[in-house]
């Protein structure tokens, strides 16, 4: 079976600006995890109803994002003991095109998430940080205005950085992100964990609508898993901290010869 980058060459492209209706902010998210050797499978099976999207040439991507959460990891313990009201805050950095956001993700209790983001001009948060767009934020105020945490009681917690695939299928409804050569960074401690047999791949989109990815999946029998990478990468990397509810999750990465 040809390589990853063979078949990925095989896909229509699409551009980051025929993207740009394909945001799906607020939104329902289907995860799955399978391993590295079944990606060729996937791809080929998927190269018919999915456009890739192309960045100057380039079919990947290269993620660097760094999470943020209180001194008591209040952000990571909400989701461990299953609250359906939870928030994220990262800055998330596109390698290739240099270019920063900060990002504040909220799962609402119906399930779905909504992403609300500024630009940044650089990787580290300042309360002195201008965001572009519409409308000009600083940080502390975007915070503020966007998240139940304040600048103050936040700092970093967990480096990951990961290569991704992004495909949108041919009606534009939805998007699928394929992260692979997952790597986790306690910032704290500098513990790091890697993961290259690990691949995680989340459908995006408005609703429970028909996706030919959701047949593609049942195929290959892979089935959903919810899977946070910055619960798992903090667990893997922090093991003092409570991880109960993903100990499951970590002893199933294992078995799969997946961690």
């Amino acid at each position: 079976m040809p390589g990853i980058s063979d078949i990925l060459q095989q896909f229509a492209p699409i551009s980051l600006n025929e993207m740009e209706s394909v945001k799906l902010m607020n939104r329902i998210d289907t995860k799955f995890v399978m391993p590295l050797s079944l990606l060729p499978k996937l791809l080929t099976r998927a190269k018919d109803d999915y456009f890739v999207q192309e960045i100057a040439g380039k079919r990947t991507g290269d993620y660097d994002t760094t999470y943020y959460d209180t001194e008591n990891l209040e952000m990571y313990m909400r989701h461990h003991d299953r609250q359906l009201v939870r928030q994220k805050i990262r800055v998330r950095t596109y390698v290739e095109s240099k270019l920063y956001f900060l990002e504040v993700k909220r799962k609402n209790n119906k399930g779905r998430t909504k992403k609300k983001r500024i630009a940044l001009p650089s990787t580290a948060i300042t309360p002195e940080m201008i965001g572009q767009g519409k409308r000009q934020w600083r940080v502390e105020d975007f915070l503020a205005a966007k998240s139940w945490y304040h600048f103050e009681q936040i700092s970093p917690r967990l480096r990951t950085t990961f290569t991704r695939v992004t495909l949108v299928n041919r009606s534009k409804t939805e998007r699928l992100t394929i992260d692979t050569i997952l790597d986790f960074t306690n910032l704290r401690s500098g513990t790091e964990v890697s993961a290259p047999q690990l691949v995680i791949v989340e459908l995006k989109r408005d609703g429970n609508a028909p996706s030919p990815m959701i047949g593609i999946m049942q195929e290959l029998r892979i089935k959903p898993l919810k899977i946070s990478k910055y619960c798992i990468g903090t667990a893997l990397t922090t093991p003092e901290v409570k991880q109960n509810r993903f100990k499951a999750k970590i002893h199933k990465l294992h078995k799969l010869q997946l961690l």
